[in-house]
């Protein structure tokens, strides 16, 4: 029995081998232009249909799969954090009970007459994704190797289907008739013939059914996850309403321990020992109007001069080195255009800080009276006692109420550049 089972094997193999050479040389034929191909274009177009269709499904599945892990992960953080705020928790802080509930994933919620907690709500989410759309898919996928076999046989056996087709036609123009291999040809050419036109008829059916399909499995699949995401978002949501309630009674908690603010004057008597300059930094704050209010402590900006005295003060600046007596102060009225004339012609201007030369396009310096940390990247931070040279806006428009634009002169007496510029509130400044 060993030997007969032996022989079977080895004719088989034989057989497949010599199949393989036929079909070799029937292809080489064919590229050669020595022999004609069957085609069929309908067919070649459902296979392109068909290869596409399976690269979609396979990065579909792989998503599908990568999200469901995403699920899982998310479920394990949402755990973590919740374990995080228990710990941090303090016992003395409103909702502790009900904090440490959550934490533990025990708050109850009826739904579908079943006790529900917030650990079973991301089980359940994860167990209906496998459900209904991952097995779905996997089973959806499961059938594209099976086709794709039969596809490869199908060619197969179309090359041997113009083998004996080629074999015959020779055979039948040969000089010297054999009647025995003509019919020996012509029943090996039926039954290539059968069996390929089986494949082939199975295919024709299979393949335009297959990727129709396409679009009810992702109709099904993206309706599940949307239907299953709303679902536990919603459930979700209603629990987590529980924690902000918790965090905003804390909040209220907390401002209600809070010592209250006194504003104003004091109940208290008065203490006389305090400066005037004390006294005013108390009652009188300014901060600037568009942007936040910046930090520390605003201070009042001091009184301007009046026209007539600026009109004075320039005019003594810009004859420092000469005598002049009796200065006789126009009015008001005509002060505004002596200041103007004295300020296009003038070119030094002298502050009380610095006898150096503005430089050209400085309206007027300043010195801040407070720090101020800059909150932004176009602010300048400023320290008390800090010099800042006063630019005009290249946009008036883009000015804030409160607000000036400036350089500071230690950075312009070092590298003589204005481009390093800042905004900064006016209110923590005094003009020199």
């Amino acid at each position: 029995m060993a030997e007969i089972g032996k022989g079977v094997n080895a004719g088989k193999l034989a057989s497949n081998v010599q199949k393989r050479i036929t079909r070799a040389q029937e292809k080489m034929m064919q590229k050669l232009g020595k022999a004609d191909e069957t085609k069929d274009t309908a067919f070649e177009e459902e296979v392109t249909n068909f290869n596409k269709q399976m690269l979609e499904g396979t990065k579909l599945q792989r998503d599908l799969k990568t999200y469901l892990a995403a699920v899982k992960t998310m479920h394990e953080c949402s755990k973590r954090l919740q374990d995080c705020l228990a710990d941090m928790y303090e016992p003395d802080w409103f909702g502790k009970e009900e904090m440490d509930a959550l934490a533990e994933e025990m708050i109850e919620k009826e739904m579908d007459n079943n006790l529900e907690d917030t650990d079973v709500l991301w089980t359940d989410f994860h167990q209906k994704l496998v459900d209904s759309a991952v097995i779905n898919m996997d089973n959806y996928m499961a059938q594209f190797p099976d086709i794709k076999a039969r596809i490869a046989k199908r060619e197969r056996k179309l090359v041997d289907f113009d083998s004996a087709r080629h074999h015959f036609a020779s055979i039948q123009k040969s000089k010297k008739k054999d009647e025995a291999k003509i019919a020996k040809a012509e029943e090996d050419l039926g039954r290539a013939q059968k069996v390929f036109e089986e494949i082939n008829y199975d295919l024709q059916e299979e393949l335009p059914a297959l990727w129709n399909s396409r679009i009810g499995l992702y109709v099904t699949t993206f309706q599940s996850v949307a239907g299953l995401e709303e679902k536990f978002h919603r459930d979700m949501g209603k629990l987590n309403l529980n924690l902000v309630d918790i965090m905003t009674k804390l909040e209220e908690q907390r401002q209600a321990k809070k010592p209250a603010k006194t504003t104003g004057k004091s109940e208290a008597a008065p203490n006389h020992n305090l400066t005037m300059a004390e006294s005013e930094s108390d009652t009188t704050t300014e901060a600037p109007k568009p942007r936040p209010a910046p930090p520390g402590p605003p201070v009042q900006r001091p009184p301007r001069p009046s026209p007539v005295k600026e009109a004075k003060q320039d005019i003594i600046n810009l004859f420092e080195d000469a005598l002049v007596p009796n200065i006789n102060v126009p009015q008001p009225s005509q002060t505004d255009a002596a200041a103007t004339t004295l300020s296009n012609a003038a070119t030094t201007v002298t502050n009380g800080s610095s006898d150096a030369e503005l430089p050209s396009g400085v309206l007027y310096k300043v010195k801040a009276l407070h720090d101020y940390a800059a909150t932004d990247s176009d602010e300048l931070d400023l320290k008390s006692g800090d010099i800042v040279l006063v630019l005009p806006f290249d946009n008036p428009d883009e000015q804030d109420d409160g607000w000036l634009l400036g350089v500071k002169e230690s950075n312009w007496l070092q590298n003589k550049d204005l481009t390093a510029k800042g905004v900064f509130p006016e209110n923590f400044t005094q003009r020199l």
